[in-house]
């Protein structure tokens, strides 16, 4: 629903520096590069407002340019920018600082990161910038972040570019993500540069205006300690709870590192959680994409599935299948434990001890994870707790023998559980929904579900003790979206809007549509037409494979 712009600013809106001027160490400041001819392919007016920005003049060329990072009187960067990048996080800098009119200060953040379980010492934001936080509408403060925006010391030789399909396709699947109420960055717009960017061949170029609690990550963190050491831990600890756990703020200075490893488990096991209800799989959960807020981050690789496949893989550099859709809850771990190894030292002065409480505090996150993944489970079968579902054994048993049978069949993750829904809604059980568009006959909604499966006494069996439990259509339907961002959805739309030709004519309407539809994914449209949004895809589509593109 749109909001009213009654108290945005038709104009520049300053930024803060909260991040920079907490932790210099880790901030080079930086220009963003110039967009020859820019021009804004999609704006998020909803969420403009939201940061209080006005949208009208974000689409003006001063707002276009104020969201590129080139607002005000920007210096020029030194002229090593791609000289093969800084060695520590404050080695190289620009002169932004010096330019008084700049409604910000923008920065390329240091962090490390495992990436494929291999620690690289130095990542950092090789083509991205933060231009500064805002306070939003809610009180909260948020980072404005740009995305290929070109090259800084940390872009290792690289171009620092993006090319528009990869940043469109973070918007959309960003967008679908909050509104699947999933916690996730968001998309602000994607600006075409009018520059190309030379891949495989010459494509057009775009920057990703992205909106972020923060960008803090478990990769900040070690980048802290291999670089900086226990002083600088410390003041990052204070920084990340001040900015998502202010709660910690409150308790003693040696107690928090532990507390804040505890906080950022807790969130991420709801995370990945989520993440498995509606069929997501990352693609790419190094320690550089693993949020203290709990955020998803980074859509370069990222899919959702059509057939249910614990061992689904999409991204063409997981060639041994260590990101797969059912492995997530485990790489989560495995990235927790890296978390903790770079806390420990704060957790007490005596090494045993510290290490004692490391082991202690990640051996729960197995048990916190599998319990936020079984309530996903229990939600989307509409056994979410109460009386009616007071026997636990029972409840656990009917999760345990769906999952079995949707790893046995592989059908349609999100048209199963739409038939479930159905079931209810024409069988009249507790919290059925009566007339609407998932109420048929019920002879149909059975049969439709046990189209589903290969055995059907064996499915038969399970849906009539799955009834026994009087499961809630209510809660179902807020467990089980209609629409999700489709692999082949996707494609055909980032086809259209041109994005894999420098030369071709921009058609937004497949991806304007398609937007429409996820970003309301709980209830039906009500045109026939739309009916294409639920499908999967064709067989002629083949198998999916996705790229680093973001």
């Amino acid at each position: 629903m749109s909001q009213s712009n009654e108290h945005t600013v038709p104009g520049p809106v300053r930024l803060t520096s909260d991040f920079a001027d907490a932790m210099p160490e880790m901030a080079v400041e930086w220009s963003a590069q110039h967009a020859p001819a820019p021009e804004t392919v999609v704006l998020n007016g909803d969420l403009a407002i939201e940061l209080g920005l006005d949208p009208k003049w974000l689409r003006s060329p001063a707002g276009v340019e104020y969201l590129l990072g080139r607002a005000g009187s920007v210096a020029d960067n030194p002229a090593d920018a791609t000289a093969g990048g800084t060695t520590d996080g404050a080695s190289t800098t620009s002169d932004t600082s010096d330019t008084t009119d700049a409604p910000y200060r923008p920065v390329a953040q240091a962090y490390s990161g495992h990436q494929f379980g291999q620690f690289v010492p130095i990542l950092g934001d090789g083509r991205a910038l933060l231009l500064g936080e805002i306070t939003d509408r809610g009180g909260n403060l948020r980072d404005i972040h740009l995305k290929g925006s070109g090259p800084t010391p940390f872009a290792r030789r690289g171009d620092g570019l993006a090319a528009l399909g990869p940043m469109l396709r973070e918007y959309l699947v960003a967008e679908a993500m909050h509104a699947l109420g999933i916690p996730t960055t968001r998309a602000l717009a994607v600006i075409a540069t009018g520059g190309r960017v030379q891949r495989e061949r010459a494509l057009p170029g775009a920057v990703l205006v992205r909106v972020a609690a923060s960008h803090l990550r478990v990769g900040s963190f070690q980048f802290a300690r291999a670089h900086g050491g226990d002083d600088v831990v410390k003041r990052l600890v204070d920084h990340a709870a001040a900015r998502h756990h202010q709660e910690l703020l409150g308790m003693p200075a040696d107690a928090r590192p532990l507390a804040l490893f505890d906080a950022v488990a807790a969130a991420q096991a709801d995370l990945v959680a989520r993440w498995l209800g509606v069929g997501f799989v990352h693609g790419v959960m190094n320690t550089d994409n693993i949020t203290i807020s709990g955020e998803t981050i980074d859509y370069g690789p990222c899919a959702f599935l059509d057939a249910h496949d614990p061992g689904a893989v999409f991204s063409s550099i997981d060639r041994q299948g260590i990101y797969a859709y059912g492995h997530q809850p485990r790489v989560a771990e495995w990235d927790l434990a890296r978390f903790t190894e770079t806390l420990a030292p704060l957790y007490d002065a005596d090494a045993d001890r510290a290490l004692a409480l490391a082991r202690e505090h990640l051996a729960g996150f197995r048990e916190l994870v599998d319990g936020r993944i079984l309530e996903r489970w229990k939600a989307k079968l509409g056994l979410g707790g109460g009386a009616a579902v007071a026997d636990v054994a029972a409840v656990h048993a009917v999760v345990e023998e769906w999952l079995a049978m949707l790893g046995d069949d592989n059908p349609d993750h999100t048209l199963v559980h739409r038939a479930l829904v159905t079931l209810v809604a024409a069988g009249g059980r507790a919290g059925g929904m009566g007339d609407g568009p998932d109420s048929v006959e019920p002879e149909v909604a059975e049969a439709a579900f046990l189209a589903h499966f290969s055995d059907g006494d064996r499915a038969k069996e399970w849906l009539e003790t799955w009834r026994a439990l009087s499961p809630d259509a209510e809660l179902m339907q807020r467990a089980n979206p209609i629409y999700i961002p489709r692999n082949h959805l996707v494609e055909e739309a980032l086809a259209a809007a041109g994005s894999g030709d420098a030369n071709q004519p921009r058609n937004m309407g497949p991806f304007h549509a398609l937007l429409a539809r996820i970003t309301d994914p709980f209830t039906h449209s009500g045109n026939p037409a739309d009916e294409r949004f639920e499908r999967p895809a064709p067989a002629e589509f083949g198998d999916y494979t996705t790229y680093c593109g973001t």
